[in-house]
């Protein structure tokens, strides 16, 4: 299964949180402790258990181009040889 991290970056987000509704695994949410320049509450990964794919469905919803997405995908030649 392909494992993934995305990064935000805070100080363009607007909290508009349509990524927070594109994601399928549920592990971005909107701030509750903070602001950002611009007085939003910026998008979060809350994702402990690891569970983002890298989907980039996030990425593609977000309309103001905050959300940059790293995937890796485990190679399974190098599972079979082991």
């Amino acid at each position: 299964m392909p494992k993934g991290r995305i990064t935000i970056n805070e100080d363009r987000c607007k909290g508009c949180a349509l990524c927070t509704i594109a994601c399928p695994q549920g592990t971005i949410m909107l701030a509750t402790d903070r602001v950002n320049a611009k007085g939003y509450t910026p998008a979060l990964l809350v994702d402990p258990q690891g569970r983002c794919t890298g989907c980039a469905l996030c990425a593609v919803a977000c309309p103001d181009v905050c959300i940059t997405v790293y995937r890796s995908v485990p190679n399974p030649q190098a599972a079979a040889t082991v």
